[in-house]
């Protein structure tokens, strides 16, 4: 680690501590050469995978693209901020948890239909008629007649 005063290579590790829940190290550092202090915050670099769209083309994992899409399903409903965080976790741990480079967008969009449902019902319609493409009224109740005979899976 190059000491942010000098620019000296040589510097020791004081004190570590975990923060930010076990999600970070706080390190404590003095510089070798000059003797200034000063801290570090180290975080695990975790890779998503890239996805294929169904055009066949590549893009980075956007997590802005999927919190928005999410949001617009859950507009006006009663789920918190916490909720919905929690769900976006659990879709990253699950594409992190394939081992794959890329992954089709379909995964992603059955990954969130997956957490929609368990969020709210009426989220869940808003995103699959978008994501399915429903043409008429009848593939609405078709999916709300399927939605109320499947248990809710945790």
């Amino acid at each position: 680690m190059h000491c942010p005063f000098c620019g000296a290579n040589d510097t020791k590790v004081i004190d570590s501590r975990l923060v930010a829940e076990g999600e970070q190290v706080r390190r404590r550092r003095e510089c070798l050469a000059c003797g200034e202090r000063f801290t570090t915050f180290e975080t695990a670099e975790l890779v998503l995978p890239r996805l294929i769209k169904t055009d066949g083309s590549r893009q980075p994992f956007d997590e802005e693209k999927l919190r928005a899409g999410m949001l617009r399903a859950l507009e006006k409903r009663p789920v918190s901020l916490e909720r919905l965080e929690s769900s976006l976790v659990h879709i990253k741990h699950k594409l992190r948890a394939t081992g794959e480079r890329e992954v089709k967008s379909l995964v992603v969009g059955e990954l969130v239909m997956e957490e929609l449902q368990k969020l709210d019902e009426v989220a869940y319609i808003r995103f699959a008629s978008v994501y399915r493409r429903f043409q008429d009224l009848n593939e609405f109740r078709e999916e709300i007649d399927r939605l109320a005979r499947e248990p809710v899976k945790e």
